[in-house]
């Protein structure tokens, strides 16, 4: 049976580090017998994070988000998918507000508050969350733990992927002004030679966390 992965971008920046990394584990997830369906959030329509609306929470409704709009067929994908690859940069210390209100929504619709049944999820799926960051790759330790505890409660077991200290842009002495927080020669050289490795490793965690 051909096994099916959705692919999610939840940050902007077309060919650049979220996007790329996203890229090789939906390369590496092909390469083992998968298909990947790609969604790019930030190229959507209007959408919106969890409502409050407790629609899912009515029992014909059971893991099922109500709520209509753009973010309505990566969540039904999702839910008949056999695995999840999600990724997203960085923002002042957590997740893209874009990939927030796909998480809501996403983990929302599962949770029962029954003590009993917390989780009314259907069928567990694998989850790759990647997370790229100028940031050293252990910054966010306890954020990315939680999520991937999180997601592993509600969707499936979650292996998370973290590409740190990231080049930002081709030529930082093109700015209006300096960016000195950064050393733009250190970045370059970590980017022609780190990241490379790591688009191999995220490429073979795609390979096989799917399997």
């Amino acid at each position: 049976m051909n096994r099916k992965i959705i692919a999610v971008n939840a940050g902007p920046r077309k060919g650049w580090n979220t996007d790329t990394l996203i890229t090789k584990a939906s390369e590496g997830a092909e390469s083992s017998g998968a298909s990947v369906e790609r969604f790019d959030l930030f190229s959507l329509q209007r959408y919106t994070g969890c409502i409050s609306c407790f629609g899912c929470k009515k029992e014909k409704n059971k893991g099922r988000c109500i709520c209509r709009d753009a973010l309505t067929p990566i969540l039904d994908s999702v839910r008949d998918s056999d695995g999840l690859i999600i990724g997203s940069p960085n923002y002042l210390g957590n997740l893209t507000a874009s990939f927030r209100a796909f998480y809501e929504r996403l983990i929302f619709q599962n949770l029962t508050y029954s003590r009993e049944d917390p989780c009314c999820t259907q069928r567990r799926i694998p989850v790759l969350l990647i997370m790229t960051s100028n940031a050293s790759d252990t910054a966010y330790t306890a954020l990315l733990e939680n999520y991937r505890q999180t997601l592993d409660r509600f969707i499936g077991p979650t292996a998370v992927f973290v590409s740190g200290d990231t080049l930002q842009l081709k030529n930082y002495e093109a700015t209006d002004w300096p960016w000195s927080l950064f050393d733009p020669e250190a970045k370059k050289i970590r980017h022609e030679t780190i990241f490379p490795a790591e688009c191999e490793k995220v490429y073979r965690l795609g390979a096989e966390w799917f399997l």
